[in-house]
């Protein structure tokens, strides 16, 4: 009988712990004393966006993909108990890296992902080791005409706007964000599992609002955006920019704008949209493999 190979430390176990009275949950993979890579998903996703990266990075490096409240499999507290925010965000994510004793961390961020890495780079740069950016937007270049509406929100609060952009909550928005600017001959690789996966969490009571929420939130990044520009200048600290250069949500001149910042800032535009790592995973996983490589002995 042939033995079974198995490829050692791919393998990813699946977390749940308590931090301020929330159930947070993570997956984990690779081995604890490698350098830590933190994953942070974006909306409408979870963790369960790198499903098919973890196993790629996981070999090199101890890897760690969390749940914010409201999305995954963490727990979705009422907004009248929990404030819905992405300074909520950072501190609970804070909280987990206490917890695991994390020092050092290199961060991949992701749309949502973005303000929530940044924020912990901003409190404390000295210990990210690097930041890869994947349609993670820290510029106004990167914000186009996708955000009208939700500006129209900002702008007045008011409940006629808020209902305007109910259908970004809706199963045709969700698979217009994983579909939208993927090339024809790209579609056939993109998993069903992953938008419908959101979408039935999304689905759930309650869940939209909280959504909603977000949207509103999502204001309180752009003022930060001067102080994350500084902080890259300051810090410089090694940047990948791998982007869906077809994404209508953060256009691909957010990921060049790094370059102003960051003078060795990597760019890589990818033929995709928004969800480049649904079309390619593997060369994302490559990408970041050679960089994390390169800045370790640099």
């Amino acid at each position: 009988m042939t033995a079974i190979q198995t490829i050692p430390n791919t393998v990813t176990h699946y977390h749940t712990i308590s931090i301020d009275g929330l159930d947070i949950f993570y997956r984990e993979a690779g081995v604890r004393g490698k350098p830590v890579l933190l994953l942070l998903h974006g909306f409408p996703a979870s963790s369960h966006m790198f499903r098919n990266l973890i196993p790629l990075l996981a070999q090199q490096y101890h890897v760690i993909a969390p749940d914010y409240p409201g999305f995954g499999y963490s727990a979705m507290p009422d907004r009248g108990e929990f404030n819905y925010s992405f300074d909520n965000f950072a501190d609970l994510i804070q909280k987990l890296l206490t917890h695991l004793a994390v020092q050092k961390y290199a961060i991949y961020v992701f749309d949502y992902g973005a303000p929530v890495g940044f924020r912990l780079f901003q409190r404390n740069p000295d210990r990210i080791t690097a930041i890869i950016s994947q349609n993670g937007n820290a510029y106004e270049d990167g914000i186009a005409g996708f955000w009208d509406p939700i500006k129209a929100y900002w702008n007045t609060r008011d409940e006629s706007e808020r209902e305007a952009i109910r259908w970004l909550t809706s199963g045709t928005a969700t698979h217009w964000q994983y579909y939208n600017g993927v090339p024809e001959n790209l579609k056939s690789k993109i998993s069903p599992d992953g938008w419908r996966h959101d979408q039935s969490l999304m689905d759930r009571a309650g869940n939209a609002d909280i959504q909603l929420d977000l949207f509103y939130d999502y204001r309180t990044n752009l003022p930060l955006y001067s102080q994350w520009q500084k902080a890259f200048r300051e810090y410089q600290p090694p940047l990948l920019a791998v982007w869906g250069k077809n994404d209508e949500i953060f256009v691909a001149p957010g990921a060049e704008a790094f370059q102003r910042d960051i003078r060795d800032a990597e760019i890589h535009l990818l033929d995709t949209g928004h969800f480049a790592i649904e079309t390619h995973c593997h060369e994302i996983g490559q990408l970041i493999n050679g960089f994390m490589e390169r800045v370790k002995n640099s």
